[in-house]
């Protein structure tokens, strides 16, 4: 899926990265539930595949500690570009954590669609990357679209290859995400949202 995100992003294509009035308060209202048993400043959060940085930007905005990574040079340049000289961006894999220069400590994941379209050792890689640099009572929210057949687009994940990949970390809540505040790239395959917590 590399090359073909980083293709997207040459030729405009990027409609995940579009957010909608809609979708801002969709996301506004999980991090509110992120941000009920936490103080501000909140602490350190890591935007998984962060794009173009608008979800990271906005966790910033509320008072976390936040740091994006993402392995298409493009968009991080992007991100760069529409933010401020104190936001932090990596050029990096997701399946790679440690050692890729985010640092570690972290009290909170964001995965807005990366994990779905990682192949299952990389799964594996990322679940071991989150679990090692996490902080005690981390969480980590992660939207997936289900498992599907179209060959087009990521291949989606259940929750149980959440948790495969999770060993570590109880599941915490499992919800459909409603379609209409997600960009339409993320609303056709039955999206949900997984919510966990490190034991």
């Amino acid at each position: 899926m590399r090359a073909a995100y980083a293709l997207s992003y040459r030729l405009g294509l990027s409609s995940w990265d579009k957010t909608s009035p809609d979708a801002d308060a969709a996301f506004s209202r999980m991090l509110d539930r992120e941000e009920l048993e936490r103080e501000a400043p909140f602490g350190r959060a890591l935007d998984l595949g962060c794009g173009t940085g608008a979800h990271t930007r906005q966790l910033r905005e509320r008072g976390w500690e936040a740091i994006g990574i993402d392995n298409v040079r493009r968009a991080v340049d992007v991100a760069v570009l529409r933010s401020d000289e104190s936001s932090r961006y990596v050029i990096g894999d997701v399946d790679h954590l440690e050692g890729c220069g985010v640092g570690k400590g972290f009290s909170f994941y964001l995965d807005m669609g990366c994990f779905h379209g990682l192949t299952d050792d990389a799964r594996m890689r990322m679940g071991r990357g989150v679990t090692a640099l996490a902080e005690k009572g981390a969480t980590l929210l992660m939207l997936c679209f289900q498992p599907h057949r179209n060959p087009l687009v990521p291949r989606g994940a259940a929750v149980d290859d959440a948790q495969r990949a999770l060993p570590d970390w109880t599941l915490l809540d499992a919800r459909a995400a409603d379609p209409k505040t997600l960009p339409d790239a993320l609303g056709r395959y039955s999206p949900q949202w997984f919510r966990f917590g490190l034991n």
